[in-house]
C-alpha cells in the first residue's frame, strides 16, 4: 500500500481527546455515545466515549485513566498543553508527508514517576490483525486468567510470555465477539494494525532513556458488565504497566534532572512491519 497523508482532529475542550484519525481513505478511531464525556471532571471516573485519550500518570488505577483526560487544555500556536498540578504536559502536532508525528514534553520535578498512553481505540473489523516482533515478552493482566493454558500465580498483577500468545492465548487477531476481554503490555516501540487486503496503521514511540512499549486492549464484547460493548485499543506507551502502583524498577517513566521527559509518537500508514 503506498503511503498517504494523515488528518488528525484534537478537542483541547474535553480532555484534549484525538476525536478522529483519518490516513488512507478511512476513519481509524472508534467512537461511542457517551454523553457524560462532556461533563467529566478531575477525579471522574473514566467515560468511554472512543478516539484518543491521553493517559497520564497512569491507565489503570488512580487517577482513573490519569489526570489529563479531565482537563480543559490550552493551545498556544501549534502547541496544546495541560497543567496536572504535579506536572505539566504538552504536545505538538505535525503532518509531515505521509506520516503524523506528535512530539510531547512532561514536566514536574526531579524523580516524578509517571505511565503514558496513546488510548487509541479503532475502529477494526473481525480481520484486523496485529505486527509487533515474534516472541517480545507480553504482560497479561488478570481479566486473561480464565483463558490461560496455566492457573494463574496467586496475587501476581501480571504474568508474562512471548508474543503473539502468551500462556496460549493468540493476541495478534482481534476476531469476532466472543465475550472476553483482555489487557496485555508487550516490551516494543512498535506495532503496525493490518485491517482488510490493504489497510495499515503503524504506531510508534520513542523516548531517550524510558521505557516504552504497546499496550492491547482486546475487548470482545466482554465489557463492561452489564452492558458490553465491543472496543479495541492499540497503545504506544511509556513504561510498561497499566497501573503506576504496579511498577517495578524500569516499568514507569521518570524525569531526570533537567525536569523534563520528551516523546514521540509516529503515525504512518507505511508500514514496515517487525
Amino acid at each position: 500500500m503506498s503511503a498517504v497523508p494523515v488528518r488528525i482532529v484534537t478537542d483541547p475542550e474535553h480532555g484534549g481527546r484525538w476525536t478522529s484519525l483519518q490516513a488512507g481513505g478511512r476513519e481509524w478511531l472508534w467512537h461511542r455515545e457517551a454523553p457524560d464525556r462532556a461533563g467529566a471532571a478531575p477525579g471522574s471516573a473514566f467515560v468511554d466515549a472512543g478516539g484518543l485519550e491521553e493517559c497520564v500518570p497512569t491507565v489503570r488505577g488512580t487517577p482513573d485513566h490519569g489526570d489529563a483526560w479531565t482537563r480543559r487544555w490550552h493551545r498556544e500556536g501549534e502547541t496544546e498543553r495541560v497543567d496536572c498540578g504535579r506536572f505539566t504536559l504538552s504536545r505538538t502536532i505535525r503532518i509531515t508527508g505521509d506520516s503524523a508525528e506528535a512530539d510531547y514534553t512532561l514536566t514536574a520535578d526531579p524523580g516524578f514517576r509517571f505511565v503514558w498512553a496513546a488510548h487509541a481505540l479503532l475502529a477494526l473489523s473481525d480481520r484486523a490483525a496485529l505486527r509487533m516482533p515474534h516472541g517480545a515478552a507480553t504482560r497479561l493482566h488478570p481479566e486473561a486468567a480464565p483463558l490461560l493454558d496455566r492457573p494463574w500465580p496467586t496475587d501476581a498483577p501480571w504474568v508474562e510470555g512471548p508474543w503473539p500468545a502468551p500462556g496460549g492465548l493468540r493476541l495478534d487477531r482481534f476476531g469476532p465477539e466472543d465475550g472476553t476481554a483482555v489487557g496485555a503490555v508487550v516490551d516494543t516501540g512498535r506495532v503496525c494494525v493490518h485491517d482488510g487486503p490493504t489497510d495499515r496503521l503503524s504506531l510508534a514511540v520513542r523516548a531517550d532513556g524510558q521505557p516504552t512499549s504497546v499496550a492491547l486492549w482486546r475487548n470482545l464484547g466482554g465489557f463492561p458488565e452489564p452492558h458490553p460493548y465491543r472496543s479495541t485499543g492499540v497503545e504506544p506507551m511509556l513504561g510498561r504497566v497499566f497501573d503506576l502502583a504496579d511498577a517495578r524498577r524500569g516499568d514507569a517513566a521518570s524525569v531526570p534532572a533537567s525536569g523534563e521527559v520528551r516523546w514521540r509518537l509516529t503515525l504512518t500508514t507505511a508500514c514496515r512491519c517487525p
